[in-house]
């Protein structure tokens, strides 16, 4: 059994927040360009990402070896996939906007569940550092 730290306590829960983070920004580039003609909608393969990681994460441990070393980094987040519209516009927008706000809203309590899920687990890493 390892020492006990961030990665050991948060788990995956950690890299579950960066990523819904990261899906809020390419769902927000997405609304944004709604009326843009030729604009393409993207988005990210969340569980895909999150299920590699949660594999990597589990056989894989990069550690810096050498103080000038730069830490690792497993993954670059290009990842992003073209959205297959239901009805494309004639200007050649794939961007449904219903479709985009019902997703980014279900991305926006997905990302609140897994802040409050890591906020509880700070509260008790503290409380067990206190010994409370």
């Amino acid at each position: 059994m390892g020492a006990i730290n961030f990665s050991n306590g948060l788990g995956i829960h950690a890299k579950a927040l960066q990523l819904r983070a990261a899906r809020a920004e390419v769902l927000a580039n997405n609304l944004a360009n709604a009326d843009t003609p030729g604009f393409k909608a993207r988005d990210i393969n969340f569980r895909a990402i999150l299920a590699e990681e949660q594999q990597q994460q589990s056989t894989l441990s990069i550690q810096q070896t050498r103080e000038g070393h730069l830490e690792g980094s497993r993954r670059q987040h290009d990842d992003l996939l073209y959205r297959i519209p239901n009805q494309p516009a004639v200007d050649g927008n794939t961007v449904e906007t219903q479709i985009e706000q019902a997703i980014y809203s279900r991305n926006a309590m997905s990302y609140e569940a897994s802040f409050e899920f890591l906020n509880s687990k700070f509260k008790g890493m503290r409380n067990a550092w206190r010994g409370e």
